[in-house]
């Protein structure tokens, strides 16, 4: 995948009757791009399960290759995992290269990551990604290894040799992710010894979280209308003056459907910042008509690393995209989140409207977890009105 010349690809998606099947495979075309690839068809089909061999069956692979040989297409991208004997059958069948989204959010994690950690973190996911994809990669795996030596016992084949090296670098990798977490847990006792009140924004990939976090410290986080625009956490001190002290802010991976598992585990120590936040800011991009799915994920992954348990506010952003008749009546109501009403606040990170409020709101919760015990705070009023808009 190379941005310089970009490949011309075809996109494929399989409705299982899946409630979150995008039909128009809009979020797998953005994905696409991000990764610097150019989508010149789209074909979707409907199954009850995964062809086992080819996943969306002999007929459709077949009409996947007619439309690729049409289209001039140099690639094929499916918008669901797929197995490895699935990716080499594919292969062989369409005569082209094989891709599935998993590995497309790897490609895009590893162009953006710029830290040390969030390199290791990719490369981690990358090489377990690799470990099962040996049959379908190389020819000479085919081969063994005769004699006895550094490279192998007898009658080694390359393929176990090549899977012993994947781990070791596995093992290696995941050694120095340990080291790079108990800095960011030293970093952390040493905020918790100075009664730091920390904050997360976490949310779907492109609800604005990045551009938030500048409009709300002043920072310069690279910030951009695109999928994973920020990897790598980022972490600033916003003073409140209404609570007459600071607090921390970090700005922290964005979270999509069917985020690669190697990725949510290889992505803990950054993760990490969410898990051990006061309160998360679940920033939500309020102009997507598919917000409530994209919440749910969010959900998903929070418990997924731990994270569930901690007080949200629900931050509405893009307002200044909403027309005049999807505006909320109120700029703060509740929202029912996992059956429970959670604070929302409506703000247009872009131009500013709401932050004023939102700074309100934050005073607000540091003052009353200093004064009030963690169990009240959480169920303290915010809004004099605790009725969720229609919205």
């Amino acid at each position: 995948m190379s941005d310089q010349h970009p490949a011309s690809t075809i996109l494929v998606g399989v409705d299982f009757g899946l409630p979150h099947f995008d039909g128009e495979l809009e979020e797998l075309g953005l994905l696409a791009e991000t990764a610097g690839l150019h989508p010149v068809g789209r074909i979707t089909c409907k199954r009850k399960a995964p062809d086992a061999a080819l996943f969306v069956g002999s007929g459709k692979a077949e009409e996947i290759k007619l439309l690729a040989q049409q289209l001039g297409a140099s690639e094929i991208l499916f918008d669901q995992s797929l197995s490895p004997a699935q990716q080499r059958n594919l292969e062989r069948t369409l005569e082209l290269p094989v891709n599935d989204r998993t590995l497309l959010i790897l490609e895009i994690f590893a162009q953006r990551a710029r830290s040390h950690e969030g390199k290791l973190q990719v490369e981690l996911a990358r090489l377990q990604y690799l470990s099962t994809r040996l049959v379908r990669r190389w020819s000479h795996l085919e081969r063994q290894t005769g004699g006895a030596g550094v490279r192998g016992g007898p009658g080694e084949k390359q393929i176990e040799l090549d899977r012993r090296m994947i781990a070791e670098s596995i093992k290696r990798t995941k050694e120095r992710l340990h080291k790079v977490k108990r800095q960011r847990q030293t970093q952390r006792r040493q905020r918790e010894r100075r009664d730091a009140y920390n904050i997360s924004l976490v949310g779907y990939t492109n609800a604005g979280k990045s551009t938030l976090f500048n409009s709300l410290v002043k920072a310069r986080a690279y910030a951009a209308d695109q999928l994973f625009a920020t990897l790598d956490t980022t972490t600033r001190q916003l003073y409140l003056g209404e609570a007459g002290r600071s607090v921390s802010l970090s700005d922290t991976v964005g979270f999509i459907r069917d985020l690669p598992h190697g990725l949510i585990d290889a992505f803990q120590a950054t993760l990490q910042e969410a898990v051990d936040a006061d309160l998360l800011l679940h920033v939500v991009d309020a102009a997507n008509p598919n917000f409530p799915e994209q919440i749910a994920e969010v959900q998903r992954v929070l418990a997924e690393i731990g994270a569930e348990h901690i007080p949200q506010v629900l931050v509405f952003n893009k307002l200044d995209a909403l027309g005049p008749e999807r505006r909320p009546e109120r700029v703060q109501d509740s929202y029912e989140l996992d059956g429970q009403a959670v604070p929302r606040i409506f703000v247009s990170a872009r131009d500013g409207e709401g932050l004023p409020a939102l700074r309100q709101l934050l005073a607000q919760r540091v003052i009353a977890s200093t004064t009030v015990a963690p169990e009240e705070a959480e169920i303290e009023a915010d809004f004099p009105d605790n009725h969720a808009s229609p919205f």
